[in-house]
């Protein structure tokens, strides 16, 4: 791993990938298709990209049952414990609607409505995420959205992961369909014959997928555009050398372009990990994945003291921060930009990624310094409500007025008037 000095300026980010050219044109052509021939070009593309050609693309009741049952008592109960613990956090979001009244009778207050459909993409193919399941319609579901889509790639055999599935039926969603890639995307925001289309799309996916979403965004609502993970890890001389190093590479795994960084006081420490790193790395299954991560986007950073060691995390703004250092909850406090907190030994960032229960969709590429976790207000819109008395609007009547003509809007001004304005005098 690359090891440095601590200077400002330090930074994380790295430009999202929007892709080449005729990657963009691509996605744009199968967004219109879709768009123009709906089912029939939903099946042309997932008999293209997925090899495979489909009768249905509904996963029907039978397929669900058939999937939950491959699955063994045990992996369903993990899978059922890990959607209760996100279930109950997810709960503790919610936020309700409110309403105050003052002494001249006018009521203000803020409505809080769900969603009415979301689009949770899942990816899927040669991979299956469960954990992505839970994590995009949990919040959705504990925010009182009524329809819950699910979309995610077929395999060869023309099915969904069981695993997948289980997830699904646990939490509860009960329609999903077997496509992916853009063609999934275009579906869920402007609809087919089949996949009626949603109001949100959610859930994370190839480059096709992420162009997608970002071509659709304001006919539809999403989420966020992630980049590549990215793990840092605050340690001092407490920290044992192999644990850190662990978790480090337990994000360099992901994908080539996932970034581990360690920030520490300790020299000893720094060069212990590094050691660990390689070691360790030389042992995974993915470590041409893990090694190419950490060679290009590995990095080592030496503070002088823990202030400046807090500089440094909070210049970062990384996805996933681990703190482990002695008084980790002092240091925890003066964190300003993560997007989840990991604090002490026994607080390895894949706790957060399956079975703590806060969400694992987090802001990523240093966006943490604005942007928050995937969460129940994702998922609700808020309408300010006014009911004004008749004694506060002749008691501002004519200064609403004046505000609008200050603002050159005769309109607004005269909207006032015909209330009969003159009328707040006597």
């Amino acid at each position: 791993m690359k090891m440095e000095r601590f200077a400002e300026g330090i930074s994380l980010k790295r430009s999202v990938d929007a892709g080449t050219a005729d990657q963009r044109k691509a996605v744009q052509d199968i967004i219109h298709e879709v768009r123009k021939s709906g089912d029939s070009a939903v099946h042309k593309f997932t008999a293209r990209f997925d090899g495979v050609s489909l009768e249905e693309l509904r996963v029907s009741e039978r397929e669900m049952e058939e999937a939950t049952a491959s699955l063994t008592a045990e992996q369903l109960a993990i899978i059922q414990e890990a959607a209760d613990n996100i279930e109950l956090f997810h709960e503790k979001q919610i936020r309700n609607s409110w309403f105050t009244t003052d002494d001249t009778g006018t009521m203000l207050g803020q409505k809080l409505t769900p969603l009415d459909a979301v689009g949770v993409y899942v990816p899927g193919g040669t991979a299956a995420y469960p954990s992505s399941v839970l994590m995009n319609t949990m919040p959705a579901k504990a925010a009182g959205v009524e329809r819950i889509v699910m979309v995610s790639p077929p395999g060869q055999d023309g099915k969904l992961s069981p695993a997948v599935l289980a997830a699904a039926k646990i939490a509860g969603v009960k329609e999903i369909y077997k496509v992916g890639g853009a063609q999934a995307i275009a579906a869920l925001a402007y609809g087919t014959e089949t996949i009626k289309k949603v109001d949100k799309i959610v859930g994370p996916g190839n480059i096709y997928v992420a162009l997608a979403k970002r071509e659709v965004f304001g006919d539809v609502a999403i989420d966020m555009i992630a980049g590549p993970s990215e793990i840092a890890v605050l340690a001092d001389e407490s920290a044992i050398a192999a644990e850190v190093a662990a978790d480090l590479l337990s994000q360099a795994e992901h994908d080539a372009r996932a970034c581990s960084v360690l920030v520490t006081i300790s020299a000893s420490l720094a060069e212990e990990v590094a050691a660990e790193v390689t070691k360790q790395a030389a042992l995974l299954p993915r470590r041409e994945i893990a090694s190419a991560s950490i060679k290009d986007y590995g990095r080592i950073i030496v503070c002088g003291n823990m202030t400046e060691a807090i500089e440094a995390i909070n210049e970062l703004a990384p996805e996933h921060l681990e703190i482990m250092t002695k008084d980790a909850l002092e240091v925890m406090a003066k964190i300003r930009h993560a997007g989840a907190i990991f604090i002490g030994r026994y607080s390895s960032e894949p706790v957060g990624d399956y079975f703590a229960g806060p969400n694992h969709v987090l802001p990523t590429n240093g966006t943490a310094r604005f942007s928050s976790p995937l969460n129940v207000d994702d998922f609700q819109k808020k309408s300010s409500v006014i009911m004004y008395s008749e004694t506060a609007f002749r008691q501002n009547a004519e200064k609403i007025a004046a505000f609008a003509r200050m603002e050159g809007l005769e309109a607004h001004a005269r909207a006032i008037e015909s209330r009969g304005v003159n009328e707040s005098k006597n």
